[in-house]
C-alpha cells in the first residue's frame, strides 16, 4: 500500500503533510460495543466511548475511515496513510486549492488536526520514513544514519564487523529480491520471504519465481514495454538444453573403406505423429501457411515434421496423445511424475492445444499414482470437539501404557484413566495377560469406588475393551462405551497426552533414583495430579477437591480454611462452571489453531475412495522393500457418513476383521477411468490397519565374516514373491520370530 501511495506522487512539486490530533480517539465506538473494550486497574473498571489504541483491528477500522471520507481526491491530490494525510500538487497555484478543499473536508467531517505536527508548502517532505521532493523519492538520513557515521574499516576485522552489521538478519529471511533498472538507475526495490512450498524449488525455479514475483508487481511498468539490457544472470538467460530423445544409429562409409557409427537422437513416433498431422484440418492450413511464407512461429524442422516455435506440433488424435502421456508419465524412463513436472518435460518438446488441462487429467486419474504417492496436502477433516462433561468423573477416557519393563509382581503395563472434567487420572499397573474379569474387579475396586460410575467412557479398540464381556459389564452399570475412531488415535487425545506426561516421570525417576518403575507410580500420580493443567487453569486436585494439596515445597501456601454447608456447595458448583468455561475456552483456541492446518473435505455416500494403510515395522523385511509397499489399497465405496467426520466403508470379506468407520483423513478420493483394470492387493492387512509379509521358505544360508564375528544369514521367499526378490536377513532374528521355517527340511533347502 505505502508503495501504491508513493507511485501517484509522480511530478508532484509542492507538498503539505497533515497529523490528526490523536486519530483514533476520533472515532467512536457503536454503544453495543462498548463492553468490549473492558478493562480493570486497581482504580476500578472502565470502558473506551472512543477508539483506543490496541485493538487487533483498530488499524483497519481507521484506515477505512480515512479512505471513505478522503474517496474522491484519493491519488488524486491526496494520499492517506492511518492519521497522515499528505497533499501534493503539481503547481503552487493548485496547491492552495487543493489545501483548501482537504481542509474543508476535515471541518465537515468534524476531524481536527495537531497544528503544531502539521507542515504547509513544502519543497521536501519527509513522509512515512521517505524524503519526497520533485527530484524523486529518497531514504530518510535519520533512518540510515547509524551506518552512514559508522567509522571508515580498516583492517580485516573491521570489515567484518561492518558486513555483520548490515548482513545480520539475511540468514533468517530466505526470500525473493527484484531491482527495477532504467538505464543503470534504480527504478523500485521488492522482497518477500519464500512460501513454505518454495523452500523446496532448486536454483532455476527459485530464479523463475522471482521474474514472475516483479513482473506481477511492476506490471504497470513493463507492459508492453520492449527490454533489451538483461546484465544479471536470472533463469530465462539459462534456459536447458532440450531433454534427450530416442535414438537410431546410421552407418557412414568413406573413401578409405572406414566404417564410423553416427548417433542420432529422434523421438520413436515421430513418423506416426507426421503421418497422422496430414489428417488434422487445422495442421494442414498451418503446413500452407509454412510453404506461402505467411508466418513466422510456425515451421518445419529437419524431418519435415511441422513444428510450432521449435516444438512438434502434435494433431487431434487422442489415442496418439495418449500414448505420448503414458510413455511420458509411466515409462521406465518417467517413473510417474507430478503434473507440473510432467508438463515442463512435455511443453518442450511437443504442443497441442490444452497441453496442460489434458496433463493435469492424466495425472490425477494414474491408478498408480493415487496408489502410491505420499499426501503433500493439508489434513482432511476440521477437528471435532468432544462434549465437555457437566460433573466430576462423569465422563472418562482410558487407555493402556504397553510394553514397560517386567517387575518383582510380574506387571508390564499401566491402566491410565482420566477424568475429562478435572483433568485428574488414576494410573494402575497391571499385566497384559490379566483377564477381563481382574480389569473389572481393579475397575470397581480403584474407580467406582471412589468416583462412583461414569456416564460414558471413551477408549480405544483395544480387544479388551471391544470383547462381550467388556460391553455387557457396563451395560449393566448404564456406561456408555464410546471407541475412537479406527485407527484415529486423535479422538482420545487427552489419554495419549497423559500417558506422554507419565512415560516421562517415570524415565526420570528410574534414571535419578534408582529402582523398579512401580515403585514410583503411586508419586507419579500424586505428582500428576497435583501439578497445574493449562486447559483448567488449576491442578486437578484443586480441580477435584477445591484445593491443591501440601507438598514438602510448598508447605505453608495453603492456609486453613473450613467450607460447610450451603456455602461448600456452592463452591464446588461455581468451580465446576468455571472450569467447564476454561475448557470451553481451551477447546475453541485448539480449534482454531488446529483448522488453520486442516482442510474441509466430504464424500458422498457412493464415493468410491482409497484407504491408507502403514507397514509394520516389526516385519524385518520392511527395512529394505517394505517401503516401496503401496500406501493405500483398494478403492471402496462409501455406505454413509458416520458423525462430521467419519464414513463406513464397503470392505471385502478378506477385511471382516477392521471395523469398517474410518477418520475422512485416512481416505483418498478415487479417480476413475475407463482403461483402470483394479487387482485384488495380493497383501495380508493386519487388523491394526498394517501389512506384513510373511517368509515361506528358507532358500539358502551363508555366513558374513566381519572383523572380529561371523553373522550366519538365511536367504528368505516372501509369500507372494518370486525367487528374484528373495532377500539375505539375519538368521537369529528370523529364527526368533518364525521357528516353524527351521525345521528339519532347512538343510535340503541349503543349496538350491
Amino acid at each position: 500500500m505505502i508503495d501504491d501511495l508513493f507511485h501517484q506522487l509522480r511530478g508532484a512539486s509542492v507538498f503539505s503533510k497533515i497529523d490528526l490530533r490523536s486519530g483514533y480517539h476520533q472515532l467512536r465506538v457503536k454503544e453495543v460495543d462498548i463492553h468490549k473494550t473492558a478493562f480493570r486497574t486497581r482504580y476500578g473498571h472502565y470502558e473506551f466511548l472512543v477508539m483506543p489504541f490496541g485493538l487487533t483491528n483498530a488499524p483497519v477500522a481507521f484506515m477505512n475511515m480515512m479512505n471513505r471520507v478522503f474517496q474522491p481526491f484519493l491519488d488524486r491530490f491526496i494520499g492517506v496513510f492511518i492519521d497522515d494525510i499528505l497533499v501534493y500538487s503539481e503547481m503552487e497555484a493548485k496547491h492552495d486549492e487543493h489545501l483548501r478543499t482537504m481542509l474543508q473536508v476535515l471541518r465537515e467531517k468534524e476531524l481536527y488536526a495537531k497544528y503544531s505536527k502539521c507542515e504547509f508548502w513544502l519543497r521536501e517532505v519527509t513522509f512515512l520514513g521517505h524524503v519526497v521532493s520533485a527530484e524523486g523519492i529518497k531514504v530518510d538520513p535519520r533512518k540510515i544514519e547509524a551506518i552512514l557515521e559508522w567509522k571508515l574499516p580498516r583492517s580485516v576485522s573491521e570489515i567484518r564487523s561492518f558486513l555483520g552489521l548490515v548482513g545480520y538478519y539475511r540468514r533468517f529471511m530466505e526470500g525473493l529480491g527484484c531491482v527495477l533498472m532504467q538505464e543503470g538507475k534504480v527504478v523500485a526495490y521488492a522482497s518477500r520471504q519464500l512460501k513454505p512450498h518454495e523452500g523446496n524449488y532448486p536454483t532455476h525455479d527459485l530464479e523463475l519465481a522471482a521474474v514472475i514475483f516483479a513482473l506481477k508487481i511492476w506490471r504497470h511498468y513493463l507492459y508492453g514495454e520492449r527490454c533489451k539490457a538483461n546484465v544479471v544472470a536470472d533463469a530465462l538467460s539459462r534456459r536447458a538444453v532440450s531433454d534427450l530423445r530416442a535414438m537410431f544409429a546410421r552407418l557412414s562409409l568413406y573413401d578409405d573403406g572406414s566404417l564410423l557409427a553416427e548417433l542420432q537422437v529422434r523421438p520413436t513416433w515421430v513418423d506416426q505423429i507426421k503421418e497422422k498431422q496430414l489428417n488434422d484440418e487445422s495442421l494442414v492450413a498451418r503446413f500452407q501457411q509454412v510453404k506461402e511464407g505467411g508466418t513466422s512461429e510456425f515451421g518445419l524442422n529437419n524431418e519435415g515434421v511441422l513444428c510450432f516455435r521449435g516444438r512438434i506440433c502434435v494433431p487431434k488424435d487422442s489415442e496418439l496423445r495418449q500414448s505420448i502421456l503414458k510413455e511420458a508419465h509411466g515409462g521406465l524412463c518417467a517413473m510417474h511424475p507430478g503434473g507440473n513436472k510432467l508438463y515442463h518435460d512435455l511443453r518442450e518438446l511437443y504442443w497441442w492445444l490444452g497441453l496442460k488441462r489434458e496433463v493435469t487429467k492424466f495425472v490425477g486419474k494414474c491408478l498408480t499414482c493415487q496408489q502410491v504417492k505420499a499426501e503433500h496436502q493439508l489434513p482432511s477433516g476440521l477437528l471435532r470437539p468432544v462434549k465437555i462433561p457437566l460433573w466430576k468423573w462423569e465422563r472418562v477416557t482410558m487407555d493402556f501404557v504397553s510394553g514397560l519393563p517386567l517387575t518383582a509382581s510380574k506387571k508390564d503395563s499401566i491402566w491410565v484413566i482420566v477424568d475429562r472434567l478435572t483433568k485428574s487420572a488414576h494410573f494402575i499397573p497391571v499385566r497384559t495377560d490379566f483377564s477381563l474379569q481382574k480389569l473389572a474387579k481393579l475397575y470397581v475396586a480403584e474407580i467406582v469406588r471412589l468416583h462412583g460410575v461414569p456416564v460414558s467412557i471413551i477408549s480405544d479398540r483395544d480387544p479388551r475393551f471391544t470383547s462381550r464381556f467388556w460391553q455387557k459389564l457396563h451395560e449393566a452399570l448404564g456406561t456408555r462405551l464410546n471407541f475412537s475412531t479406527a485407527f484415529h488415535p486423535q479422538t482420545d487425545g487427552q489419554s495419549e497426552r497423559v500417558i506422554q506426561i507419565l512415560e516421562d516421570m517415570l524415565r526420570g525417576c528410574v534414571i535419578d533414583f534408582r529402582g523398579s518403575w512401580e515403585g514410583y507410580l503411586p508419586l507419579a500420580e500424586f505428582v500428576y495430579n497435583n501439578s497445574y493443567q493449562v486447559s483448567i487453569r488449576m491442578a486437578p486436585y484443586e480441580a477435584l477437591y477445591g484445593r491443591r494439596c501440601r507438598t514438602p515445597s510448598c508447605w505453608t501456601e495453603l492456609g486453613e480454611r473450613q467450607v460447610l454447608g450451603p456455602e461448600l456447595i456452592a463452591d464446588t458448583e461455581e468451580k465446576v462452571r468455571i472450569i467447564r468455561d476454561r475448557l470451553k475456552e481451551a477447546s475453541d483456541r485448539q480449534k482454531s489453531y488446529a483448522d488453520l492446518k486442516r482442510k474441509e473435505i466430504e464424500y458422498s455416500v457412493g464415493d468410491m475412495v482409497f484407504l491408507k494403510v502403514s507397514l509394520w515395522k516389526m516385519i524385518l523385511r520392511f527395512g529394505k522393500k517394505g517401503k516401496l509397499s503401496p500406501q493405500f489399497i483398494g478403492p471402496y465405496r462409501v455406505l454413509k457418513r458416520v458423525g462430521p467426520v467419519d464414513y463406513q466403508l464397503e470392505l471385502p470379506p478378506e477385511l471382516d476383521r477392521i471395523h469398517d468407520v474410518f477418520h475422512v483423513s485416512m481416505l483418498r478420493r478415487y479417480h476413475s477411468d475407463p482403461t483402470h483394470v483394479v487387482s485384488v492387493a495380493e497383501i495380508e492387512v493386519q487388523t491394526n490397519l498394517t501389512f506384513e509379509e510373511e517368509p515361506v521358505q528358507i532358500l539358502d544360508r551363508e555366513v558374513k565374516v566381519l572383523r572380529r564375528k561371523s553373522v550366519p544369514l538365511v536367504k528368505v521367499l516372501w509369500r507372494n514373491h518370486g525367487r528374484e526378490e528373495a532377500t539375505w536377513e539375519p538368521e537369529e532374528a528370523i529364527q526368533q520370530q518364525y521357528p516353524h521355517l527351521f525345521g528339519p527340511g532347512l538343510s535340503t533347502l541349503v543349496g538350491l
